[in-house]
């Protein structure tokens, strides 16, 4: 399908001529390397033979064309090398590769690439200048660093699903692996960075992120809480720790919506539309004295919501300058003009391909990111990656009768 593409007249982007090999797999180490191939790196994906990435199978559902959904958000503008890493000829095979690479990036457990000679100290005899990308559970130090991480788990252990959830249920995982994805945001950043220091250095290094880390970090406002309090964060629902009223409130027949007053004078404005002196009350008046009581103000204000439905309060509220909104399901979510205008679901039919995918939020005036192929069929590039590294159409064959591709 790529041969359907234009290449000459497709903008080159900001790292173009950067090459990766990707060695990672579900979610994480693979939502990385799409932002990298986003932003113009040529990146090639290795997968077993046959089996190929595990989130192929993850479905249904899938596009016409037997991708999953899983798969094809994590997988566009990539090439799909299979190879057994685990025979010699397998790890050779990768060698070459990384002889000419900038970045490997992978998400083995700590040590999982070292009975291959693919660890960080190995390779960087032979190619100083290669960035080396892990993403691991628990990082590569500490007595944790050999466990496997999954995203639910480091949800749970790291405090987010215990600030998570209605204030008098159980905790709750946010609905989208959120971990994973930061992490792998995160490590675009440390793999960015070591692109610019090795333009000063000359060398490469190892770029070490945790799942675990970056849900702590994610803690934000909340972890700085404990710390400045030594209290435990409650779970407050759709409540804000810091903020009163900042939260979800119902319009007539129980159509919610989102309220978001920032500060007193959003408060004041509020008060306004509801025809009522509540900015005046002592007990009202700052935010803090809302905080403090923000059952007695809340529930006067389920009481008030209640009397209109919710388009109504959604107008007038936005005509007083009071920041709201609606609370989309998906659909209505990707359907909004305004994604649409930003470009926001990408269709690849005029690359040959059923697959539409989520576009990336990244806008660059000079060097836009690009969406130049489909998530590719298992073991598409083989052949091509093989012969662009020397070997012959009868060496592929026997690489492919061998189990080794």
């Amino acid at each position: 399908m790529t041969d359907m593409i234009d290449m000459a007249n497709m903008p080159k982007g900001a790292l173009h001529g950067i090459k990766v090999l990707d060695l990672s797999r579900v979610l994480a180490g693979p939502s990385c390397t799409q932002v990298l191939a986003d932003l113009g790196a040529e990146v090639i994906k290795v997968e077993r033979p046959h089996i190929g990435d595990e989130t192929r199978h993850w479905a249904p559902p899938t596009f016409s064309d037997n991708t999953s959904a899983y798969y094809a958000t994590i997988n566009r503008n990539k090439k799909s090398l299979t190879v057994d890493i685990t025979t010699l000829t397998g790890q050779t095979i990768i060698k070459q590769l990384i002889a000419e690479s900038d970045i490997l990036v992978e998400n083995f457990k700590v040590d999982g690439l070292k009975k291959y000679g693919l660890d960080y100290d190995s390779l960087k005899q032979d190619n100083p200048r290669l960035i080396y990308a892990s993403l691991t559970g628990f990082g590569q130090t500490g007595p944790d660093a050999k466990r496997p991480g999954y995203d639910y788990i480091i949800q749970g252990l790291s405090g987010l699903m215990s600030i998570t959830g209605p204030s008098d249920g159980e905790p709750h995982k946010v609905g989208v692996a959120v971990v994973d994805l930061f992490a792998g945001l995160q490590l675009t950043i440390g793999i960015q960075a070591a692109l610019l220091a090795r333009q000063n250095t000359g060398v490469g290094q190892h770029v070490d992120v945790a799942l675990l880390d970056s849900a702590l970090a994610m803690l934000a406002n909340v972890g700085m809480n404990h710390l400045a309090s030594d209290k435990i964060p409650p779970r407050l629902g759709n409540q804000h720790p810091n903020i009163v009223p900042y939260q979800v409130f119902a319009g007539e027949g129980e159509q919610h919506f989102i309220l978001a007053c920032g500060n007193d004078s959003q408060f004041a404005k509020l008060c306004d539309v509801l025809a009522v002196d509540w900015h005046t009350d002592e007990r009202f008046a700052t935010n803090p004295q809302r905080v403090a009581n923000r059952e007695l103000l809340c529930g006067e204000l389920t009481k008030q919501f209640a009397k209109q439905p919710r388009t109504y309060w959604l107008e007038v509220l936005d005509q007083a300058g009071i920041p709201c909104g609606a609370i989309h399901n998906v659909a209505e979510a990707l359907a909004m003009p305004q994604a649409q205008a930003r470009e926001m679901i990408i269709d690849f039919t005029e690359q040959g391909s059923p697959v539409r995918a989520l576009g990336n939020p990244i806008k660059l005036s000079a060097s836009p990111v690009t969406y130049r192929t489909p998530p590719p069929q298992l073991s598409e590039h083989t052949d091509s990656t093989l012969a662009n590294l020397g070997y012959d159409k009868a060496t592929i064959a026997k690489l492919k009768a061998d189990g080794i591709v």
